[in-house]
């Protein structure tokens, strides 16, 4: 990460803790875990909270296409730094919470989403209106990639099974700081009930 990139890191950091959700900016281990199902072959990505862009960097290097890529930031400062490093990246100005109400996508748009909201400071009501938008606008058999820094799922249990959804923990970048942990959050297969068994 560059020196500017930093410096805006830690001045967003220092008007607003809870919406930044980190002591420091994410390292290259979380990055490589995160984007480490996502290529080239995965089609359009939406990224949420993509700050800096650690992981939009990670997923090109990985093979996605800038134009693939839509970044969907409510932070004011580092929407400019995206648009300079990202130039041909869609990058949209606005809050998670919104894509669904405003109906952003259409169905079946993105093939992944990588994650890097603080889902632990975030309102249950948000994180439901979130994962909405998420898996209306996700292809059947993709994916939302998230990171935590807690010692569990940042989705909890109740409320992955209202949306009907499932979590796997990928692993854990225990040389980032902190130390933090990914899941791959899906839809849960549905179950065929045979005419015999009714």
């Amino acid at each position: 990460m560059t020196a500017n990139g930093l410096l805006l890191f830690f001045r967003s950091l220092a008007v607003a803790p809870r919406a930044v959700g980190a002591i420091a900016p994410s390292g290259s281990a979380l990055a490589n875990l995160i984007t480490k199902d996502i290529d080239g072959a995965t089609g359009k990505v939406l990224e949420l909270g993509p700050g800096t862009g650690v992981f939009t960097k990670a997923m090109l290097q990985r093979g996605v296409k800038q134009a693939d890529l839509t970044l969907v930031e409510c932070g004011s400062d580092f929407i400019r730094v995206l648009q300079e490093r990202f130039p041909h990246t869609r990058v949209l100005w606005m809050d998670a919470a919104w894509i669904a109400a405003q109906d952003i996508f259409a169905p079946a748009t993105f093939g992944a989403v990588v994650s890097g909201l603080p889902l632990l400071n975030i309102a249950e009501q948000k994180v439901d209106a979130i994962l909405s938008g998420v898996f209306a606008s996700l292809r059947p058999g993709g994916a939302m990639y998230q990171f935590t820094y807690g010692v569990r799922c940042p989705i909890g249990h109740l409320q992955l099974e209202r949306h009907g959804l499932q979590a796997s923990c990928v692993g854990r970048a225990l040389m980032n700081v902190p130390p933090a942990s990914v899941y791959r959050i899906t839809r849960r297969p549905v179950v065929q009930i045979s005419e015999q068994a009714q």
